[in-house]
């Protein structure tokens, strides 16, 4: 048995990505409650950390019509975890809310309720977005310019924590008969001014049995990172090859101490897909054959009008790519989508690079450069892999994005987790009540200041 750096490990309930086979017999519901409370006792069995729901507040359009992924719906994440709570123990239950259009003393109630329900296993990933296209669902439209919305998302997170912080964290003993408190104190009473908001008054939510919820921010520019090491006790990150993920780890932990944070004191988790097969060979022809079934001919000319930037359904999935280059003036033909590409002619000409050097047709370059950072191999191969990406400081665990729902992770937690086990580095039994505690977190502090 080998030792060393405990390893994180969460789910992500795919939903509407290009991650799911839709097409494949055994892919189910993915708005069935069945389908969730399968994946996240699935992972409680598997002693994960967290099932992690991301959110969507408008249908996605391409070219004026509904995104063809989006046809089955996007449920509240918050409602969904709120029911896991129920019929779940020890995993913790994490959902992305967003900050540009919510209100902070909604938002952390909600947050604070769900914490309670769950026993202190609640987890919030603060978003933001500046997307006019979804304002429109809150009256809102552009009324937030792009480049406020980390001064938002700071602000909003400071006001949230306010409020969680106006319980004090020794219990606060009332007097049935009497009807009041015992001892001098103001539970729940908050004040919060700042450029975006101005609120006082009480908070209604005790404080959680964890203190106060999970942060979780994702964000890769130099504002974002700040942002995490400033905020998050968990931060997501795209960077999926070790060196990468060495450079980012390095980077976002040498930030914390700004803050007053040291490095234990956030946990660096890539999204990651995986694929399991009884021999190399196996895995191998596996996951060459999952990918086609993720990015089939109609998704490849999809992801690649989101590049080029405009209809491209005439255009052969088995032949070259377009010849001439993205208008980087032309307005998105994508409604309701993080821009997944900042430099549309940069990307452009780093794809046809690759596609000349390989000789890709559309549809093979799309099934290459789309890829999320993916473990293949056998159980024994995927373990030993996992283990040597984080016990090389490139991340500290994973949230793994089965490709099957709601049966995708039993293999891994069948096959994987056990051997990760007899190489001493997770866990053969929960160790503590709260999603903080098992992360390996500690108590959160009374009134420390976030900042960005």
């Amino acid at each position: 048995m080998t030792r060393g750096k405990q390893i994180v490990l969460a789910v992500h309930f795919p939903g509407v990505n290009n991650t799911t086979v839709w097409s494949d017999p055994s892919s189910g519901s993915q708005i069935d409650f069945a389908s969730f409370a399968h994946v996240a006792r699935t992972a409680e069995r598997g002693l994960f950390d967290m099932f992690f729901l991301a959110e969507g507040l408008r249908l996605r359009e391409q070219g004026g019509r509904i995104h063809d992924l989006d046809v089955m719906g996007r449920p509240d994440a918050l409602t969904v975890l709120t029911a896991l709570a129920a019929v779940t123990t020890h995993l913790g239950l994490a959902g992305t809310v967003n900050t540009t259009f919510n209100e902070p003393y909604d938002l952390a109630r909600k947050v604070a309720t769900l914490d309670h329900l769950s026993d202190g296993r609640a987890g919030w990933n603060v978003v933001t977005s500046s997307d006019a296209f979804t304002g429109e669902n809150f009256r809102r439209g552009g009324f937030l310019e792009h480049s406020q919305r980390y001064e938002r998302a700071a602000e909003f997170a400071r006001a949230a924590r306010t409020l969680w912080d106006s319980w004090p964290y020794d219990a606060v003993v009332a007097d049935p008969d009497a009807g009041v408190f015992t001892r001098e104190a103001d539970p729940g009473a908050f004040d919060h001014r700042g450029g975006h908001f101005g609120i006082g008054g009480h908070f209604t939510v005790p404080r959680s049995p964890q203190g106060r919820p999970v942060i979780i921010q994702a964000g890769d520019s130099d504002e974002g990172r700040d942002f995490s090491a400033a905020t998050a006790d968990v931060v997501f990150t795209r960077h999926g090859t070790p060196r990468a993920g060495q450079a980012f780890y390095r980077d976002i932990k040498s930030r914390l101490g700004r803050f007053g944070r040291s490095p234990e004191e956030l946990k660096v988790l890539p999204a990651a897909t995986f694929v399991l097969g009884d021999s190399e060979a196996d895995a191998l022809e596996r996951a060459e054959h999952i990918r086609h079934q993720q990015v089939s001919p109609q998704t490849a000319i999809s992801l690649l009008e989101q590049v080029w930037n405009r209809d491209l359904s005439g255009y052969d999935p088995d032949g070259p790519l377009p010849a001439d280059d993205p208008d980087p003036a032309a307005d998105a033909i994508i409604k309701g989508r993080t821009r997944q590409h900042d430099d549309r002619l940069a990307t452009a000409r780093t794809w046809r690079a690759i596609a000349e050097e390989r000789r890709l047709s559309i549809r093979e370059l799309i099934i290459e450069v789309t890829g999320r950072q993916s473990f293949v191999g056998t159980p024994a191969r995927v373990a030993e892999q996992i283990d040597r990406f984080v016990q090389a400081d490139a991340a500290d665990g994973f949230i793994l994005v089965p490709h099957l729902v709601p049966h995708g992770l039993d293999e891994f937690v069948d096959g994987v987790v056990p051997l990760l086990q007899e190489r001493g580095v997770f866990r053969t039994a929960y160790t503590a009540s709260t999603l903080r505690g098992n992360l390996g977190l500690g108590p959160a502090r009374a009134r420390d200041q976030v900042s960005a």
